[in-house]
């Protein structure tokens, strides 16, 4: 959430920079029109709880009943007024803080402008592109024809957009959880393992809601929302608490299932595994000083970066344009890896640099050394890396002519000494 206090002293700033992310300004107008109406409301209230407060001590001094009693029924109209105001206070407060919550991060002034993705910068390509001596297949075919992905029995189970894995392939998404959340460790990373459920306000801190409440899935009856990435559980975990900067920076990984209601239409983008309602990612998130978040930003892209270089597979980094930045960001890098039978690079990776953001809608601060005011932390978050993309891009580039698989390097001490696939 933006500082208040930002908006109000450098307006045309944050108007420049929703614009830049391709977005109405007028908002911003409103926010202000609250603000003052709420500023306003807040002057006439203090103004009549001061007066109250004076008749009150000249009640207890006044010697006339007639006069007394007259005092007493002037202040309670005065005292209804006061009701009257500090209900239309709340109203207020409420409009201003919903629609504070829908307003996204200011990109950072590296941050490219630009209108879309198709403008987004590519910063490196990493890694030579497989080639082989025969057409490779699509996991949407390789799969199938090797009884490792089943589509049927996924929309026989739950509907469009569901898998099951077997045998080798669910040991192969296992194997890939478990070696990505130890080279994290290796990295400096603490494993948590959060809850797959969280509050309404876990999302909100997390800036999830309200701006994406028609991507999640919600029980009514227990008031639980199924998380979208790990992000909201690690960020919830200090929500409403103060730090010590002796702490700083903290570092965590964490794997989750991952549920999101995309709208999805048919088409080459979205065949296969590529995109589902349902897919398991591992997690990187740092809470951090402020003067340190663009160090730990380059820490934790190297890190993503690490895990395609050991996996062995080709990437890209690339720079987002601030009309793809994401909500909460104001920094972005995506990653990218190569799929030789996809024929197409798949994002695997947004390495994010989020500023005081999160914090501020979460109240996440650190007490500094000196003794000095509290301070809110900074976040980012990455994903290090998401499935099943990077599972499909070490199926593809790994198939043999004779269809089977080569499990890579890195991944072998967890496949139970299965190190081709057939």
């Amino acid at each position: 959430m933006l500082d208040i206090n930002l908006i109000r002293e450098k307006t045309e700033l944050v108007k420049t920079a929703l614009a830049n992310r391709q977005l109405d300004t007028a908002e911003v107008d409103l926010v202000l029109s609250l603000d003052t109406d709420r500023r306003n409301l807040l002057v006439k209230a203090e103004s009549l709880k001061a007066q109250r407060n004076k008749v009150s001590k000249e009640i207890s001094q006044t010697k006339d009943p007639a006069e007394r009693q007259q005092k007493i029924e002037s202040m309670r109209q005065v005292g209804d007024e006061i009701a009257q105001l500090d209900e239309t206070v709340r109203i207020v407060e409420e409009k201003l803080q919903g629609i504070l919550a829908t307003i996204p991060n200011i990109p950072d002034p590296s941050t490219p402008i630009g209108k879309d993705e198709s403008e987004n910068i590519v910063v490196r390509n990493e890694g030579a592109l497989p080639v082989f001596d025969f057409t490779p297949l699509p996991h949407w075919e390789l799969g199938p024809k090797l009884g490792l992905i089943d589509f049927e029995r996924g929309v026989k189970l739950t509907g469009s957009r569901f898998y099951v894995l077997n045998g080798a392939a669910a040991r192969l998404q296992r194997a890939l959880i478990a070696w990505m959340l130890d080279l994290h460790i290796r990295q400096g990373y603490e494993e948590r393992y959060t809850p797959f459920m969280v509050k309404a306000e876990t999302l909100y801190s997390s800036g999830q809601l309200p701006k994406f409440v028609d991507n999640l899935y919600h029980d009514i009856e227990e008031d639980l929302w199924m998380v979208p990435t790990a992000e909201v559980p690690l960020t919830g975990m200090y929500r409403d608490e103060v730090l010590e900067e002796t702490s700083l920076p903290q570092r965590f990984t964490a794997y989750t299932p991952c549920f999101r209601r995309e709208k999805m239409s048919a088409g080459r983008d979205v065949r296969g595994i590529k995109r589902g309602h349902q897919f398991d990612k591992v997690e990187m998130y740092i809470y951090c000083k402020p003067e340190d978040s663009m160090k730990e930003l380059d820490k934790m892209l190297a890190d993503a970066e690490e895990t395609c270089k050991l996996l062995e597979l080709p990437y890209r980094v690339k720079r987002l344009c601030t009309g793809d930045l994401g909500f909460n960001a104001i920094i972005t890098y995506d990653l990218e890896v190569w799929a030789a039978g996809c024929n197409e690079w798949l994002e695997v990776s947004s390495v994010s640099n989020v500023g005081d953001f999160q914090a501020r809608r979460a109240n996440i601060k650190y007490k500094p050394s000196d003794g000095g005011k509290n301070c809110l932390v900074h976040t980012l978050n990455g994903s290090g890396l998401g499935l099943p993309r990077t599972f499909i891009a070490v199926l593809e580039n790994n198939q043999q002519v004779d269809g089977s698989i080569k499990v890579p390097d890195v991944l072998k001490p967890w496949m139970g000494g299965i190190e081709v696939i057939r």
